[in-house]
């Protein structure tokens, strides 16, 4: 099986037995194809990484593919950058040329709202496009655990939301969920509501607080996610805002999610490009995959490719 490399002209570094890889989220953005609030012209002092200035430049498919040319890297999943909300659908669009060029993204996790007057619209121009598997829509959340948002607008008890959610069966589309902590409970309410909507967690929960209490509340989320048999878990962006990336620290997070979710239900993801403020693509895959290899090869298959590849619903010649 060729590296996305390969296939595009560049040499692969990966070694022989290296495993095959399929990143389950990650970013492109072309900044001068498309406005990106956050990135050009909405700086956020209190972004979960701390200062990301220098994500404010071009990541195009050619940076994604130089960054990860040691990994045998055979497919890919985009989940939305957070391009400009009246350009939700071009930016389906423009993923769709650099997938017909560059034989990637595999899958697009593409942004619709789910309670403003056009989400139904919306949504249904996403679901029209055929790489497009999944939406991410955050919903309302707390800035920390000790601030109520419960049943305001935009949240996950807002009923106009619950109904624009549900709409994702209407069009068998999978919702990748990205809320703090001290929201998983609550996410995990949702996902039991509406069993028949696959779920993706990202960012293994964002385990941000690695204090006692953080982690028992963190776990508790995991937890209550995981007893709902549609949710699954990336295993990705284990960076913390005022810390370097620790190999030891970062695989207590990954093995607890893997003993809470099973591996049948855990996926690599790099998030690249903004983990790299953290680590290097090697880093992280290579270090996911020394966590996991204790418990043999096929286990690392499943959580590095296998189950992206079922989740996802990607076909065999996209790989």
């Amino acid at each position: 099986m060729l590296t996305l490399q390969e296939r595009n002209g560049l040499p692969s570094l990966a070694a022989a037995d290296a495993l095959p890889l399929i990143d389950a989220h990650h970013h492109l953005w072309d900044l001068g194809n498309g406005r990106y609030p956050w990135l050009q012209n909405e700086y956020h002092e209190d972004f979960f990484l701390g200062d990301y200035r220098h994500l404010c430049r071009d990541f195009l498919p050619e940076h994604f593919l130089a960054l990860s040319q040691r990994q045998r890297l055979v497919g890919t999943v985009h989940v939305e950058a957070e391009r400009a909300r009246d350009e939700q659908v071009a930016e389906t669009r423009w993923l769709e040329q650099v997938h017909a060029r560059f034989g990637f993204p595999n899958a697009i996790v593409a942004h619709a709202w789910f309670d403003r007057e056009d989400s139904a619209d919306i949504l249904a121009a996403q679901a029209a496009r055929p790489l497009v598997k999944g939406i991410r829509s955050k919903p309302v959340t707390s800035a920390s655990p000790h601030v109520s948002v419960t049943g305001a607008r935009g949240t996950m008890q807002d009923p106009r939301w619950l109904e624009g959610f549900s709409r994702l069966a209407n069009h068998d589309l999978s919702w990748d969920l990205r809320v703090p902590p001290w929201h998983l409970v609550e996410a995990a309410e949702v996902a039991a509501m509406f069993p028949c909507i696959r779920i993706a967690l990202n960012h293994t929960g964002f385990a941000w607080d690695r204090s006692p209490e953080g982690m028992a509340r963190w776990r508790k989320g995991l937890e209550a996610l995981a007893l709902q048999p549609n949710v699954h878990i990336k295993l990705s962006e284990f960076g913390l805002k005022d810390s370097p990336w620790r190999y030891e620290d970062n695989r207590v997070v990954v093995l607890t999610a893997l003993e809470i979710f099973g591996a049948g239900r855990c996926m690599f993801a790099s998030n690249f490009p903004v983990a790299g403020l953290r680590a290097s693509y090697d880093t992280i895959a290579d270090g996911v995959a020394s966590m996991l290899a204790p418990m043999g090869r096929a286990v690392q298959e499943a959580v590095f490719a296998d189950n992206a590849r079922r989740f996802y619903r990607l076909e065999p010649d996209h790989e």
